[in-house]
């Protein structure tokens, strides 16, 4: 996705992603040069401004392409909004721009946004099935790809061990566990204490810790303030904070009124699966991490503007996820640990919401060979394994 922006665009890229996700690894293979904010020399060179950066790249001197400059944790620096705007105007002919660093960039990057027309945002997320079975780009035509069979020992590591990089690759349960309490640690220690105003850290770190418990469940934010003796208010901006940093992230009810859907309470999922010991909340959160990965893909490779979401109404039937494409119902997810009977309320939510896909996925269930989306039907019982391949 980075290459083909480099290829294409003079935009900047902005590349995001939860901590330890890969970021700098992949900036740092697409750039020419590589200046981190957290290095002094290249601090040194960042600060002299444009033309300083512009000598250490060279851009004065004839290249084949042109160079690319990777600026890493460049938000740390206050005026870098304005130093962006600046190196960009001057040598965007001359160079391409990579920006990463904090997982917080996206949300750096809103209001009062002098960049706006200067960048486009790509969000990383951890491994996928899709990503292990094919690294190309999908079709935009179609979004999805052909099935594809992925090695039994890497899907089993990828429910045992995450999507991060280093637990995957890893591949030991004693690292796993030591490694993700490390990195929800560091996050609310050092993350959140040093880039927001956040000071009763103690009790945002129960409330990290609370949330590691209830993945894949609807916050009730009254409940959560009373067991960390906080105000209401104060909850919503924590969970938000911790969204921002990227340690979870919120799904809220679809409805076609926006309004109806920011009035109920949202769904939580985290980004590390592994770390959830309920296979049921375990289930839900990876097949979320999946949903969520794919339609951040799509939407910012340009293929439309797509939404991830659940379905309930007041007779309590729900459909745990709902992908909205350009504002309606596309497909249609419910997931269930095993082979049961086809859920009601899924067909129903078909009826209802007219979306040309619906999918029951089991997650012990052997790969199939066949295209989930092959036609437009009723509700379909498929594997994990199977759909899972065929997205990002």
């Amino acid at each position: 996705m980075l290459d083909e922006h480099l290829r294409h665009n003079r935009q900047m890229a902005f590349v995001t992603g939860p901590r330890q996700v890969g970021k700098t690894t992949v900036c740092r293979a697409a750039g020419s040069v590589y200046l981190d904010w957290d290095n002094t020399d290249d601090r040194r060179v960042i600060l002299r401004g444009p033309s300083a950066v512009a000598d250490r790249a060279g851009l004065s001197r004839l290249h084949a392409r042109p160079p690319v400059v990777v600026f890493d944790e460049l938000h740390k620096f206050p005026r870098w909004k304005h130093f962006l705007k600046g190196f960009f105007d001057t040598y965007a002919s001359q160079a391409r721009i990579v920006v990463t660093g904090s997982s917080r960039m996206d949300v750096y990057r809103r209001g009062g946004d002098s960049l706006m027309g200067r960048y486009f945002l790509y969000r990383m997320h951890p491994f996928s099935l899709g990503e292990i079975a094919w690294q190309n780009i999908p079709d935009p035509k179609r979004l999805v790809r052909p099935p594809k069979r992925v090695a039994a020992a890497d899907a089993r590591a990828l429910w045992d061990h995450g999507g991060f990089p280093e637990l995957f690759v890893h591949r030991a349960l004693r690292f796993t566990r030591r490694w993700s309490a490390l990195r929800r640690q560091q996050l609310v220690r050092e993350d959140i204490r040093d880039l927001t105003v956040v000071r009763e850290l103690a009790q945002m770190e129960t409330l990290a810790e609370l949330l590691q418990e209830r993945s894949g469940t609807q916050l009730v934010y009254s409940n959560l303030a009373n067991e960390i003796q906080v105000s209401v208010d104060t909850v919503r901006r924590w969970v938000e904070s911790l969204c921002g940093f990227h340690l979870g992230f919120l799904l809220r009810p679809w409805f076609r009124n926006i309004s109806r859907s920011l009035r109920k309470e949202p769904k939580w999922f985290l980004y590390d699966w592994s770390s959830i010991d309920d296979q049921g909340k375990r289930a839900e959160t990876f097949i979320a991490c999946h949903l969520l990965k794919a339609v951040h893909g799509w939407t910012d490779l340009g293929f439309g503007q797509f939404q991830l979401g659940y379905l309930r109404d007041k007779s309590k039937r729900e459909v745990d996820f709902v992908v909205v494409r350009d504002g309606k119902p596309w497909m249609l997810v419910e997931v269930k640990n095993a082979d049961g009977h086809l859920s009601p309320a899924l067909r129903y939510f078909q009826e209802q919401t007219k979306a040309p896909f619906a999918f029951q996925v089991l997650l012990d269930a052997d790969f199939v060979e066949a295209d989930c989306f092959a036609s437009h039907r009723g509700p379909l019982v498929v594997p994990a394994r199977t759909l899972l391949s065929q997205l990002l």
